[in-house]
């Protein structure tokens, strides 16, 4: 794959990037990007372990937070630091990264369905569906040499806080259970729900609307 361009036009932007810059001009030598990715991936294996075990204990919540502030320094710094330290390499970087960025949002997934706060059918509908638009967005790359990350100025970090404030808000006031039809629900199955088909939705626009684009254009490529 050739060198791609990056776009991560984030709303948090303008506090993260200067912040990841300090934070890269802080690290001491023997930090490297490859260990900063390791930390990240263990941050997503706090936060999933930490989702389950908060069946037994709730402050187990406040953990999976600080998980994802982990995952947070790990993942978004690495890049920054070998752009830092100018020892990019990119095609081990962005295959690295992007495969173990799989493994992290199926580590917190899973936990989130074992909790006792979401139903997991539910939460790996949800996770189907990210997945789907994470293969979305590998592939565009490929073909556009663009990567972008951020939809409507929502990306990774956006999605990380989120989360964060939703462990918070379940922890003071509970993930307010309804019945209907017979079966127990959360507001947060209510969430992944939502989240998982309008993912779907997108996944299937997308692909309808890059389709045609690309199709066009090599049609009109050949009549030239």
């Amino acid at each position: 794959m050739n060198k791609h361009t990056r776009v991560n036009d984030i709303l948090l932007g303008p506090l993260e990037r200067p912040a990841l810059k300090w934070l890269a001009q802080k690290m001491p030598d023997f930090i490297t990007p490859d260990i900063l990715t390791v930390i990240g991936l263990i941050g997503s294996f706090i936060t999933g372990l930490s989702y389950y075990l908060s069946s037994y204990d709730e402050l187990f919540l406040w953990i999976a937070s600080l998980g994802l502030v982990i995952n947070w320094f790990g993942d978004s710094l690495d890049g920054t630091l070998a752009r830092y330290r100018k020892i990019e390499r990119p095609k081990y970087g962005y295959f690295i990264d992007h495969t173990l960025d799989s493994l992290s949002i199926i580590a917190i997934a899973i936990g989130a369905g074992l909790s006792p706060y979401a139903r997991f059918d539910f939460v790996m509908f949800a996770l189907v569906g990210y997945l789907l638009m994470s293969i979305l967005v590998y592939i565009r790359t490929y073909v556009y040499g663009i990567f972008k990350i951020s939809y409507y100025k929502i990306g990774p970090t956006e999605v990380r806080l989120i989360i964060i404030i939703l462990n918070t808000l379940v922890y003071f006031w509970g993930a307010n259970e309804f019945a209907y039809e017979g079966e127990k629900y959360t507001i947060l199955d209510v969430g992944a729900l939502i989240l998982a088909i309008g993912l779907l939705i997108l996944f299937i626009v997308s692909v309808i609307f890059e389709g045609r684009k690309l199709k066009n254009t090599e049609i009109n490529n050949v009549d030239k």
